[in-house]
């Protein structure tokens, strides 16, 4: 268990670089105080506008690639066997990080931009769904929540599909392993997503439109 607790101290790390906080404040602002009071992409983009959007995007995604990169180049030899698990362990502590920033009281995002990394770090074929997933739910309705909420689902699905069929190369007792920890982050995701599901089941939920600063 060292060797996974390791790649979520790692992930933690990387985590903390909270792309939105520190453009907010290189603006004047604490971004956590405007709009849905969410350190993450679709609220720097509602409030600081496109580029805000893109570089916090940017950011939350590269530090969650850069997480799964070091980790797989530390246990390359040692754990050869189960990178794709020590990956996905790297990625959740890096959205751990990310939605509860130890020197930010614990008030970060919701981990959906490191969400993208770890899925661009994880598989092309599962990058590739998800991709699509995303894109038809946001073009098709304009909520951000929702094709965030349908990736996860789609990711756990693939990742089970897939891992089934052999595709990881892993034995069964590290694929379970790694079913229950895409699970979890998809229960984790879903949670702070809870407020964005009310609103969704009542209508309520703010769309976004890329290229408008607000709604």
């Amino acid at each position: 268990m060292t060797e996974r607790l390791i790649c979520i101290i790692i992930g933690y790390i990387c985590g903390l670089f909270q792309t939105s906080y520190i453009y907010g404040r290189m603006h004047g602002i604490d971004i956590r105080e405007y709009g849905s009071g969410n350190a993450g992409t679709t609220n720097a983009l509602r409030t600081l506008g496109p580029k805000a959007g893109l570089a916090t995007f940017a950011g939350d995604t590269l530090k969650c690639i850069v997480a799964v990169v070091i980790v797989k180049l530390v246990f390359r030899n040692s754990g050869a066997e189960i990178l794709p698990l020590l990956g996905l362990y790297a990625a959740a502590g890096t959205i751990l990080g990310h939605n509860f920033p130890f020197y930010l009281k614990f008030r970060g995002g919701k981990g959906i931009a490191a969400t993208a990394g770890m899925v661009l770090s994880f598989n092309a074929v599962i990058t590739g769904i998800c991709a699509v997933v995303f894109l038809s739910a946001f073009l098709l309705t304009n909520y951000v929540s929702l094709g965030s909420l349908l990736v996860y689902v789609a990711f756990v699905v693939s990742t089970v599909v897939m891992g089934q069929l052999g595709c990881f190369g892993m034995e069964q007792v590290h694929l379970n392993e790694m079913y229950i920890l895409a699970i979890a982050l998809a229960a984790l995701a879903f949670w702070k997503h809870r407020a964005n599901i009310g609103r969704l089941l009542h209508g309520t939920e703010n769309k976004t439109h890329l290229g408008k600063k607000k709604e």
